[in-house]
């Protein structure tokens, strides 16, 4: 399903630039930002377009073809929806818009834990087509119970989260006192009146909160209480002991998402998980590490054929997803995209951000005379 994009915005630099016009600044920079110096954010994007592709034009072509089978399913696209914290806080409703749009383009979408609708929500509305990234809890009880829970849903896939053994330090959000609902400091509330769509949809959708963690939490916290509540809740650093009991509890397909190393992987495949997503947090949690091509393509070299190998992080359009697909990676996500996509367009959002990345990967095939996605590689050119 490819339906005609907004031709006033057909380029996600274009959506970046009007999401910045529509939402408060607060919620922006959240958005928008990496950590410390943003230094890896920026490599992320940079170091991925280095990349240089191929073309074999004489070569016999009769038409590319998108489509994809990943963990059994068939995808019309090599892409999905990247798991975002806080969605409703760049623009109200905004998972539910995406998980729409997701299941209507027949990609992958990713909920998170700390997003702003349950997962019960986005069971109901994808009819279980989603996959659920789980932020490992300090308490096995619940753990188990979220578990549980995404099973019900009709979860398909479970991603579970390596890059968070702390919290990234970001001084935007710090200086903007980001909280969840927003703390209404004189400046956030002069930012808020500055973007009166953001403002009338938000007073419509009501305030966000973490929606599926609202049940284990106590009520009537205040924000510095609430943030020390998801501090201590979710303090626990996953490691192969704490991988051991998802593996044997949950009967479907495991991902482990926040790859950077050939050590994490081939640890993954013994521990019997099923794929990985080489990301570093779209930057926003080490500035000091590798941008997310770089590892890619060291353990696509190595580990091709005995995982699923995705990545995202950096990934912004569809040359992006063709020069990450012919690094190596099986299959991409980008989440910072999408969000630019509605918070420029509101509803329409999420169906014109997948019709751009769509259009822009299938002309890149097309040129390249690349009929099929699991051709991509033969076009890398690789420098010495």
């Amino acid at each position: 399903m490819t339906l005609p994009y907004n031709s006033n915005y057909p380029a996600i630099d274009d959506l970046r630039a009007r999401a910045r016009r529509r939402i408060p600044g607060f919620a922006f920079e959240y958005l928008d930002g990496g950590c410390n110096e943003d230094v890896n954010l920026y490599k992320n994007t940079a170091e991925l377009r280095e990349v240089e592709l191929k073309p074999y034009y004489l070569s016999p072509h009769t038409g590319s073809d998108m489509r994809v089978e990943l963990f059994g399913h068939h995808y019309d696209a090599p892409f999905g929806i990247a798991p975002v914290g806080l969605q409703g806080l760049i623009w109200p409703n905004s998972t539910e818009i995406l998980a729409k749009a997701a299941v209507a383009h027949n990609i992958p979408f990713v909920l998170s834990t700390v997003t702003t609708s349950s997962i019960e929500r986005i069971g109901e509305l994808t009819e279980g087509k989603f996959w659920y990234q789980l932020y490992h809890p300090a308490d096995d009880a619940l753990r188990d119970d979220m578990l549980d829970r995404a099973e019900a849903a009709g979860c398909q896939v479970l991603v579970i989260l390596a890059d968070v053994p702390s919290f990234g330090y970001r001084p935007r959000d710090i200086r903007n006192g980001l909280a969840m609902p927003p703390r209404m400091t004189l400046r956030n509330i002069w930012q808020i009146l500055g973007r009166p769509h953001w403002a009338i949809n938000t007073l419509r959708y009501g305030q966000p909160q973490f929606a599926t963690m609202q049940r284990y939490m106590p009520k009537g916290l205040n924000m510095k209480k609430l943030g020390v509540y998801m501090n201590q809740t979710f303090s626990g650093r996953l490691n192969a002991e704490k991988i051991a009991p998802i593996r044997e509890r949950w009967k479907g397909k495991i991902v482990l998402k926040g790859v950077a190393s050939e050590e994490d992987t081939a640890l993954a495949i013994q521990l019997g998980l099923d794929g990985i997503i080489v990301s570093n947090h779209g930057g926003r949690q080490l500035d000091a590490g590798q941008s997310t091509i770089k590892p890619l393509a060291a353990i696509a070299k190595q580990y091709a054929g005995q995982i699923k190998i995705m990545m995202d992080s950096g990934i912004r359009s569809g040359p992006d997803i063709a020069r990450s697909l012919a690094s190596g990676a099986e299959f991409a996500f980008l989440g910072r995209s999408f969000m630019y996509g509605v918070a420029a367009l509101g509803d329409e959002g999420g169906q014109h951000t997948i019709s751009i990345l769509k259009t822009q990967l299938k002309q890149v095939m097309e040129q390249l005379c690349c009929a099929r996605v699991a051709d991509l590689p033969r076009h890398l050119v690789t420098h010495s």
